[in-house]
């Protein structure tokens, strides 16, 4: 009986997921849950999207810098993050939205989270719950960086992470949060902190504060999230390929150490 292992194993379906191999993608990713972000990727460099009509899409720019759209939620950034130990990327970039929580997170703002609270259950297959969900300093040093330079509103705290969707009108939740004093939440960072960590993956999270759900007025609705995109996805892409790039050419290797 043969024995696949774990590294054959994601090496095999990172092209069945992303439509891209191993050899194909780069050592800095991009990560997000925008297929416009992955195009206009492409189109900015001239080079062909991935795996339509996948679960994934993908794309890498000549300078080996590569973006993938792995979808929504917990479970598939779980899932990208597994794969993307195919490759052991040098360093992973989250570009994805939160909802701000906070009277000074105000939409367009840009949310550099320090940590995030666990509050998805996926992260529990990795480590402990008790393993605190944080990034790679030295990756959102770079991030922050740019930040200051383009004099761009930006706050640090902690976000909250959930797999809930239609929460936006349970008091007793929202009573929750409020007890946490958390800056913002979404879907997906604290499992990309936790997959990272747990798989040796330097990783971030760059979020742009899409909606404000604790007031009735600021519940994201479709068309409220098409005026976000139009106004502030260019730049959120921008900073990022700008923060990867630069960590790629000037940055020190950012060590991933165990314990």
């Amino acid at each position: 009986m043969t024995t696949v292992h774990k590294e054959d194993l994601a090496r095999n379906w990172l092209r069945r997921y992303t439509g891209s191999g191993p050899d194909e993608l780069g050592s800095w990713i991009l990560l997000t849950n925008f297929q416009n972000y992955v195009d206009t990727f492409a189109e900015r460099f001239g080079v062909p999207v991935k795996g339509r009509g996948g679960p994934m899409t993908s794309a890498t720019s000549p300078t080996g810098l590569s973006i993938i759209n792995f979808g929504i939620g917990s479970a598939n950034a779980a899932t990208v993050m597994d794969l993307l130990t195919a490759i052991e990327p040098e360093g992973v970039l989250f570009l994805g939205k939160c909802g701000g929580l906070k009277r000074s997170t105000e939409i367009g703002h840009f949310v550099l989270p320090i940590a995030a609270i666990r509050g998805e259950g996926t992260s529990n297959d990795y480590l402990p719950r008790e393993v605190p969900a944080m990034p790679s300093f030295k990756l959102h040093k770079h991030v922050s960086q740019i930040l200051v330079e383009r004099s761009l509103e930006y706050r640090t705290g902690v976000v909250y992470t959930t797999n809930r969707r239609v929460w936006e009108h349970d008091e007793e939740f929202k009573q929750y949060l409020r007890k946490l004093r958390v800056l913002a939440i979404d879907m997906e960072t604290a499992t990309l902190f936790i997959t990272g960590f747990a798989n040796g993956i330097a990783r971030g999270a760059l979020l742009l504060v899409s909606d404000r759900p604790m007031v009735p007025e600021g519940i994201k609705t479709e068309k409220s999230d098409r005026s976000v995109t139009a106004q502030y996805a260019r730049i959120h892409l921008e900073l990022g390929i700008e923060a990867m790039s630069r960590i790629g050419q000037e940055g020190e290797p950012i060590k991933h150490f165990t314990y």
